[in-house]
């Protein structure tokens, strides 16, 4: 059974930082992007950063860039996503999820494209 759980989430000030975590089980990491996607109340689910499998590049929204990473730990199987310099606008239930279309980010990709869901993590920024 494929399994992705997001953990890391929290209260954090503005300007704080965060580090997500995504593990994967029965699922191998090596073979597909991976993306972060976001969903604030009220909003749609919008994607935060991609990273390929092929290459380990990256893409990331242009409302993250300068901020946030992703990164990937094979041998854990797990994808990370680093957040810095944090705002109240990325208050949000962040999810990770897997593109089975592709090996290689073009851009985050909508969030159809994406299978094996998470039950997300929540990060609120407040002061």
């Amino acid at each position: 059974q494929v399994q992705f759980v997001e953990s890391g989430g929290g209260l954090v000030q503005p300007g704080g930082s965060l580090r997500l975590s995504c593990a994967a089980s029965g699922f191998s990491l090596n073979y597909y992007a991976i993306g972060w996607f976001r969903q604030a109340p009220g909003k749609e689910r919008e994607g935060v950063s991609c990273i390929s499998s092929s290459d380990g590049s990256t893409s990331d929204a242009d409302s993250v860039k300068g901020r946030f990473t992703i990164s990937k730990d094979n041998a854990k199987n797990t994808v990370y996503l680093h957040m810095n310099s944090l705002k109240p606008e990325d208050t949000a239930v962040y999810y990770c999820a897997a593109n089975l279309l592709r090996t290689r980010c073009v851009g985050v990709g909508p969030s159809h494209e994406y299978s094996y869901w998470g039950q997300g993590t929540q990060v609120t920024v407040s002061s």
